[in-house]
């Protein structure tokens, strides 16, 4: 009897193994791909929460720099204030610029001592909101304090009548006087205070010398501006830094002026 030897089984696996291998290595460069660019996005997505989280701080600290005045060092003098006094040792002058084209030109004068003794300041508004001018004098008159004015009557200078101002409840160390001029054409505010002189006539008198001896060096390009000084001029009187006032004065501005209207 014949016998046959049997052939070696066939192999179950026909694929090639380097083909596996390569397939399973790609299936993982992917993974890894895919998994580094959601790292990325994850990266990129804190990041900007971050950033928009500190936006709000940044953009509260810088507002109250853009909303309010801010020094103007460069701008050039549009005013010009001859001595009011011999005595007088010192003498400040500040441009204020607001980002809505407002302009404050602010003369400041202190005594030897350095105590505050008067301040005029020259508001030109521009878009901005204007406060009330007696809030205004108030807070300048008294930083500290309370600031309420009552009326003190007017009193006449080159600019016409102006408005006076005093404290309610006066500082017993010293008394102080406020005033304020409004201009329509142009737009522009006069005001301002003075500690200097002993009585209220004296006082009145410094204010309206004050006001006398101020004078513009450029109008810009505001006529208006320079037509108000230039009428102004034609009413300017001398100075009288003591004493009552002239025999023009009526029962308003004499020295014995009543309460107009109390506390304003």
């Amino acid at each position: 009897m014949r016998l046959f030897r049997a052939d070696p089984a066939a192999p179950h696996h026909t694929r090639n193994p380097s083909a596996l291998t390569s397939f399973v290595d790609e299936v993982y460069a992917t993974l890894s791909r895919l998994f580094a660019y959601v790292a990325v996005l994850a990266l990129f997505a804190v990041l900007g929460n971050y950033l928009w989280k500190q936006l709000p701080d940044a953009t509260a600290a810088a507002a109250p720099a853009a909303a309010g005045w801010s020094a103007a060092s460069r701008q050039v003098p549009a005013f010009a204030v001859s001595r009011l006094d011999p005595r007088d040792k010192t003498e400040t002058y500040e441009i204020l610029r607001h980002p809505e084209g407002g302009r404050k030109d602010i003369f400041r004068w202190a005594d030897a001592n350095g105590v505050p003794a008067a301040e005029l300041e020259i508001y030109r508004p521009g878009g901005e909101a204007v406060g009330p001018a007696v809030a205004e004098i108030a807070g300048r008159l008294d930083p500290g304090g309370v600031g309420e004015l009552e009326a003190a009557g007017i009193v006449d200078s080159k600019f016409g009548s102006v408005t006076l101002l005093r404290p309610v409840r006066p500082d017993s160390s010293r008394a102080c006087l406020g005033f304020f001029k409004q201009a329509d054409a142009p737009d522009l505010r006069i005001s301002g205070w003075t500690c200097q002189g002993a009585s209220l006539p004296a006082q009145r008198a410094a204010v309206a010398c004050m006001l006398n001896r101020l004078t513009l060096l450029t109008a810009g390009n505001d006529p208006r501006l320079a037509a108000l000084f230039a009428h102004a001029e034609l009413r300017r009187t001398d100075c009288v830094t003591s004493g009552a006032p002239g025999p023009s004065a009526d029962w308003v501005m004499g020295s014995e002026n009543p309460r107009l209207r109390g506390a304003l």
